[in-house]
């Protein structure tokens, strides 16, 4: 006789997760709700479009019509940034909008979109305009490279569940912890430490939350994000960090193809291919995997995770077929060794192969993997064979450490490659 479930169980056992998470989240707290949100003058608004931000300034003009109210930041609107109030909330502002704002220093927080080429904020609460004894000083966020360069470091890192505290209702990412603030800074610290100009990482929730943790640790560093959501059920993406200007990016999500049974499958998360393009030199494109785990079991995850490296590579040969002198790099988290049949289908073989230049290393170094007893090698760095003729000998590098120190159970790995600019001649004496 099967006993009846007790229906308060499920409600009990919520209580008691929703208890710990608490307690968790009190202990190692994730980024606040406007920690890491951009801060800067109205006159480079222009620098935040798409984000939820906070632009400072003073009101210079009050301005209205049957539909919207207007908080402007210089004599002509269509010059400045702007404040637009809906005639429906104007009710909220009371007295008036010259009374609470006019000629005084602001604060607004929200969504900076465009309108006919200038930037604005919509207003819809009180809430989201301060005002303030005087501007604060804010540092410039950092920008894009601009000046010719003649070599370019890149980097792989899988930074380990970089969550929020959101739950996405269209995933399973309720039993993903939100990453605390401690882990976050010393991911960033590590970033630091690489300086490279272009970074691959994995395991990242959503693109506005990289955005936060780049502008909460890294805003200095001019680095642009690069990311599409993904396939995996928990929601965890790869992505591209660059402070060189990023051409065409292509997501492959979409491919099915047969793992090495025969079976339909698809990437797990994404081949992301994104197009760097070095002021001065010849563009070159990024693929980002991040193959298959063992999480599941290896039975299961060898299968799939071959598959995936044999579409990485079959793409491979249809590129370098059509342009033998394509310059590729193929790097992320390949969840396998550097023996293993899923890495060597990737690297393949004869003209064609692809090239790591991990070889450098002394063998007990060659650790991007952290964790015992699982200590191993499983993140790369690969060259197509063009490419390969642009790697600087000596500047293939691990950074030793683990989730204590990197913030992550990975640790990252860089390179250096010339851009092919020419070299400026030496000066004669």
């Amino acid at each position: 006789m099967k006993h009846k479930r007790d229906s308060r169980l499920p409600i009990l056992l919520a209580a008691i997760m929703t208890g710990l998470a608490g307690f968790r989240a009190a202990a190692d707290p994730p980024l606040g709700p406007d920690e890491g949100r951009p801060a800067v003058l109205w006159d480079h608004a222009d620098e935040v479009v798409g984000r939820t931000a906070f632009v400072y300034g003073q009101v210079v003009d009050v301005g209205h019509t049957q539909k919207l109210n207007f908080l402007n930041f210089a004599p002509r609107p269509q010059d400045a940034f702007t404040a637009v109030i809906p005639a429906a909330a104007l009710a909220k502002f009371k007295p008036d909008l010259e009374s609470l704002y006019l000629n005084k220093f602001v604060r607004v927080r929200g969504l900076v979109k465009t309108y006919r080429g200038h930037a604005e904020i919509e207003v819809a609460d009180p809430a989201q305009v301060q005002v303030l004894d005087k501007l604060p000083e804010l540092k410039p966020l950092g920008r894009l490279r601009t000046e010719p360069m003649t070599s370019v470091t890149v980097a792989t890192f899988n930074i380990l569940n970089l969550f929020d505290d959101f739950d996405d209702p269209d995933r399973a990412d309720e039993g993903t912890e939100p990453k605390p603030k401690a882990q976050m800074e010393r991911v960033a610290k590590a970033i630091r430490e690489l300086n490279a100009d272009v970074v691959a990482l994995e395991e990242i929730e959503t693109r506005e939350y990289l955005h936060r943790f780049v502008d909460a640790f890294l805003p200095d560093l001019g680095y642009q994000v690069v990311e599409i959501e993904g396939n995996d059920p928990r929601g965890i993406d790869v992505a591209v960090l660059s402070r060189v200007p990023v051409g065409a990016v292509t997501s492959h999500r979409h491919l099915s193809f047969p793992d090495a049974t025969g079976k339909p499958s698809r990437f797990k998360r994404d081949l992301l291919s994104v197009t760097i393009e070095p002021p001065g030199g010849e563009a070159f494109d990024v693929w980002v995997v991040h193959l298959q785990s063992n999480y599941e079991g290896k039975e299961y995850a060898e299968p799939v995770r071959l598959g995936e490296a044999r579409k990485v590579r079959s793409l491979l040969d249809q590129r370098l077929k059509a342009d033998p002198k394509a310059r590729i790099l193929i790097m992320g988290d390949f969840n396998d060794v550097w023996e293993s049949a899923g890495v060597k289908a990737i690297v393949g073989d004869g003209a064609t192969a692809l090239k790591c230049f991990a070889e450098e290393l002394p063998t007990d170094a060659r650790i991007t993997y952290s964790k015992e007893p699982y200590r191993s090698m499983i993140d790369f760095i690969l060259a197509t064979p063009a490419m390969a003729e642009r790697y600087m000998p000596g500047t293939y590098r691990i950074i030793a450490g683990s989730e204590e120190t990197l913030g992550s159970d990975h640790c990252p790995v860089s390179a250096k490659f010339k851009t092919g600019m020419s070299e400026p001649a030496p000066e004669r004496n």
